[in-house]
């Protein structure tokens, strides 16, 4: 089984997304169980077995850049009115507000990047890493792999590093808040505005 398959595996098996599979893996030198053991005591599969809970309230929030020339608006959703007063909960909407003015991402996940924009993608990787015809075919996935996660990362929100800690990604830190309160949470939408 390829390192590939092993991650799409371990996204079945506990619903969390890629990146935290693939890092799980390989602190667990490619271990699946291990690899699980490792997502459970960070809580991080447990918030995934929440991301099928529908999100029926929840806040908006904005923020506005100093000088009113820049902001952003957040809807985040979670299940219980409850979570939506929490003080915590507010914050982390109005700091993904402010992520969303200062990254300007397109998207919220890769499932809503259109099919048409990540073939082109595929395209100008392909065109850009020279002949890869005569590499691998492992190697070849893992070079598409790869520079598709650079993109990603640099127009879903989900995939972009948290602008106030650069450790973590967004999804990383949706999955901590899951953890904490017990329930989904999801980024339902966003827009940022921009007068320049």
């Amino acid at each position: 089984m390829t390192d590939l398959e092993l991650v799409k595996q371990l996204r079945q098996i506990t619903q969390v997304g890629f990146s935290d599979c693939k890092s799980a893996l390989e602190e667990s030198d490619w271990n699946l169980d291990k690899a699980i053991e490792i997502l459970r005591k960070k809580g991080i599969a447990k918030a995934g077995k929440k991301a099928g809970n529908k999100t029926l309230e929840g806040v908006v929030a904005s923020y506005i850049h100093s000088g009113n020339g820049l902001g952003a608006m957040v809807q985040l959703g979670c299940q219980t009115d409850f979570v939506a007063r929490n003080e915590d909960f507010v914050k982390l909407a109005q700091e993904i507000a402010m992520h969303v003015a200062a990254m300007n991402p397109e998207f919220v996940s890769r499932d809503q990047v259109p099919q048409e924009r990540l073939d082109k993608e595929k395209e100008i990787i392909l065109a850009q890493s020279g002949d890869l015809s005569k590499k691998p075919k492992e190697v070849q996935e893992k070079i598409v792999e790869g520079k598709l996660s650079k993109f990603f990362e640099e127009i879903c929100l989900m995939n972009q590093k948290f602008v106030k800690d650069d450790s973590k990604t967004i999804e990383e830190i949706i999955k901590e808040s899951i953890a904490k309160v017990g329930e989904n949470i999801q980024i339902v939408r966003f827009a940022r505005f921009s007068v320049k």
